[in-house]
């Protein structure tokens, strides 16, 4: 870890220098104050502001988000298991398409976000250079390990055989095709020699951020969600569902905020924006729902819960076209519509109770918790 670590500091553009920079007491002149933050200078990518001076606030945006996930803290034991390992255990609770499903959301969802917790910490955190957005980055990053978390506390309490749901990635087609999509991306942003500041390595930051964003987690994580609380909305696995909830809650906030941090990036560096580049994410998003679909139909090789691979496909192509309309690209899918309107209230952080009205979700943190 050391290694990397040197690796990236001399890796890092201009705008991270004052990250390392120490400057001795008896080194301060008067002309010191001219190394303060001026608004107008930040940048997201490739600033040469100091990244330790958080304020003043040139992307509030960010800051707000960041705000609103600590608001949302939650922990996966404080949900109660009992009843989900009770339905597990008795050979009649659950059909065997029921439980196909639920473990093979485990085998993807468990490194999924351990990819997703790896791009950000040692990857896009190390090529912004706005502190707002880093400060949110990092809360993302945790989020992200409590997901880890909540799907390892699901694996232990149904005491399911570890080895085979977090070794599903390398065992399951359909899930390693997904992960093995995405790998490459990661392997842009983690290499220590990548250095933004051209137009190419530049257009190679916002394809990856725009793929972790609007493919992994703005439509790789759909299919997953949509099967555990429709679980849920029939009585089933109800814990379960209820941490799923949350974290499809946390994802939706994290969708959002990359879609930002595009668009801004994008409004900055308008000379990134090429059709050609446009046309090579639309081939992307149109290859990411095909490898959803598959997921979809080997997840559900028969119609369950009134769920069907087909109605997914519909779900997956509205899904498509709204994230490309969020970054500013033409439909790929027309008329596409979505099979699944109640998602939406399960997306909604303002909603005074969880489905299961075990417990409020407009979370609050430490003592203000409180319970139903």
């Amino acid at each position: 870890m050391l290694q990397f670590e040197e690796q990236a500091a001399g890796s890092a553009g201009p705008g991270l220098q004052g990250a390392t920079a120490f400057i001795a007491p008896d080194a301060v002149t008067e002309d010191a104050s001219s190394r303060r933050v001026n608004v107008a200078d930040k940048r997201i990518i490739n600033g040469q502001t100091d990244v330790n001076q958080l304020v003043p606030f040139k992307y509030k945006w960010a800051w707000e988000k960041y705000l609103s996930a600590c608001a949302n803290h939650w922990m996966p034991q404080e949900i109660q298991m009992s009843r989900d390992i009770e339905l597990w255990k008795n050979p009649n609770g659950l059909t065997e398409d029921e439980r196909r499903l639920v473990k093979r959301n485990l085998g993807f969802f468990v490194t999924a976000d351990s990819l997703a917790a790896n791009n950000i910490v040692l990857g896009t955190y190390r090529h912004i250079t706005a502190p707002e957005c880093r400060q949110y980055l990092l809360r993302q990053a945790f989020e992200e390990a409590i997901h880890t978390h909540a799907y390892q506390y699901i694996v232990e309490s149904l005491q399911l055989d570890e080895g085979e749901v977090f070794n599903a990635y390398h065992e399951i087609a359909s899930i390693r095709d997904k992960d093995e999509f995405l790998i490459p991306f990661i392997d842009t942003l983690t290499d220590p020699a990548f250095k933004t500041g051209t137009l190419e390595s530049d257009q190679k930051l916002l394809k990856s951020l725009i793929v972790f964003a609007c493919v992994m987690e703005g439509l790789f994580f759909y299919v997953g969600f949509t099967q555990i609380l429709a679980l849920g909305r029939q009585n089933k696995m109800t814990g379960a569902a209820e941490q799923y909830q949350y974290i499809l809650r946390d994802e939706s906030m994290h969708c959002n905020f990359g879609i930002d941090l595009i668009n801004t990036i994008k409004l900055e560096n308008p000379r990134l924006w090429t059709s050609e580049f446009r046309d090579e994410i639309r081939s992307i998003m149109t290859r990411a729902v095909e490898l959803e679909y598959r997921y979809a139909e080997d997840t559900m090789p028969r119609g369950v819960l009134g769920l069907n691979a087909a109605m997914f496909k519909e779900y997956l192509r509205f899904i498509a076209n709204r994230r490309c309309q969020q970054i500013g690209l033409d439909t790929l899918y027309e008329g596409a519509t979505n099979p699944f309107p109640w998602m939406a209230e399960m997306i909604d952080l303002k909603k005074e109770k969880n489905f299961f009205e075990t417990r409020v979700t407009e979370y609050q943190t430490g003592g203000a918790l409180s319970w139903d």
